[in-house]
């Protein structure tokens, strides 16, 4: 077979996508390796997907040992690795149910159905109006992109759900002026990821919390960015002492496989009835087999403590980049998602970092024109993070001497 080529993929795709050029075909651990045999350091992690970097042999293993009983049923039946999962993660949470569907998005798609469907059943249909926050980020189905907080991504498609309102992130006051009996739910990101790696206050989450019970609101966690261990907990919420009455996860607790879930309780569980909603792969046999092995490997104390010294090498490396080079004024986030904000000389331009490390062996994310993100595995090595971080440095000292020079 001829060799496939980026140029395949503009004839071929459709053009919502603009990837590097090299085509990673490879992957161990924390490394990568391209059509040419170029080897990376992954910083990027899939976006916060690949929780245990690429191959694990406990997922490899879940996955093979699957493949030969059962692909699919669709949910007219149950079956072993969806049940299995679903127990291991209410044992683990605040949760007495699950839904099983295939992405975040999809997640949270389902939890603002069950939120408004909650809210209609106890409250009547007036009570139909959600909270949520400028530059968060739910998914991409249209219901999502409207209720996040960042219209790029909904203009062009015409008119958007109502009732959605948008306050500031860690700004209560800005809640408390759009609270009302009319509130069925607030949902926020206990760390924002696309809006910039921006940490939730405990304050303000605490806030909320106390703003759901008073107006007899819903309170939803968005944890598929920040969950599956990615914060040194579990989930964020355990970290705050904040507990949420739904939860959505999916990235990295499938380490890979495409998995999302939506957590939530015996109290509001039941008005998503027979019939309410639905997902033809949710609870896929595949996908759950994976994300039980993820769960159990990653909810570790091994692993989980080990994010807080892996957090702490990458700040130091980021903080040591930017003081020699001028070029990040903030390094913020928790446990492996990690933002470094550039500084204002070199606003709007973390691309341009992120296709310079590229070019020196190394995938890092942004999240917007003016962060650099990093999400690498959990269980990334001390010796992968230099590696890395000396990656950076380069591709840094060129970003800085361009610059100068144009």
């Amino acid at each position: 077979m001829t060799q496939l080529t980026r140029a395949d993929f503009d004839h071929a795709m459709v053009p919502n996508y603009a990837p590097q050029a090299a085509i990673p075909v490879r992957g161990e651990g924390s490394r990568l390796w391209d059509q040419e045999g170029r080897e990376y350091i992954d910083f990027a992690g899939g976006i916060a997907v690949t929780s245990l970097g690429h191959c694990h042999p406990a997922l490899v293993k879940a996955l093979k040992d699957q493949a030969d009983k059962v692909w699919h049923l669709s949910n007219v039946y149950t079956n072993e690795p969806a049940l299995a999962l679903a127990k291991a993660l209410t044992e683990r949470t605040f949760a007495d149910k699950v839904y099983f569907c295939s992405s975040g998005g999809e997640a949270n798609e389902a939890a603002l159905k069950l939120a408004r469907r909650f809210a209609y059943n106890e409250h009547g249909e007036k009570k139909d109006k959600i909270i949520s926050f400028r530059q968060s980020f739910h998914g991409r189905t249209f219901f999502t992109v409207s209720v996040g907080g960042q219209p790029k991504y909904s203009q062009g498609f015409g008119p958007i759900p109502g009732g959605i309102l948008h306050a500031e992130f860690n700004n209560l006051d800005s809640v408390r002026e759009l609270m009302g009996d009319d509130t069925c739910a607030i949902i926020v990101e206990p760390l924002q990821g696309e809006g910039g790696i921006i940490p939730g206050e405990q304050s303000f989450l605490e806030g909320l919390r106390a703003l759901c019970d008073q107006h007899n609101a819903l309170l939803i966690f968005d944890e598929v960015q920040s969950g599956a261990g990615r914060t040194g907990h579990l989930y964020a919420y355990e970290h705050f002492g904040v507990v949420p009455d739904i939860l959505t996860t999916a990235k990295g607790i499938g380490g890979g496989f495409p998995l999302g879930v939506m957590l939530t309780t015996d109290r509001i569980a039941p008005a998503m009835a027979i019939g309410t909603h639905g997902s033809t792969y949710g609870g896929n046999p595949l996908a759950c087999a994976v994300g039980l092995a993820a769960l159990e490997t990653i909810d570790t104390p091994e692993v989980l403590e080990g994010v807080a010294y892996r957090h702490q090498l990458l700040r130091n490396g980021l903080e040591g980049i930017g003081q020699r080079h001028g070029v990040f004024q903030e390094v913020r986030g928790m446990g492996l998602l990690i933002g470094a904000e550039m500084a204002p000389g070199y606003a709007g331009r973390a691309k341009d970092i992120l296709n310079l490390a590229m070019e020196e062996g190394l995938m890092v994310l942004v999240a917007g024109p003016d962060v650099l993100r990093l999400a690498p595995s959990l269980v990334i090595s001390e010796a992968e993070i230099q590696s890395g971080l000396d990656k950076l440095d380069r591709a840094v000292a060129s970003f800085v001497a361009a610059s100068a020079s144009a």
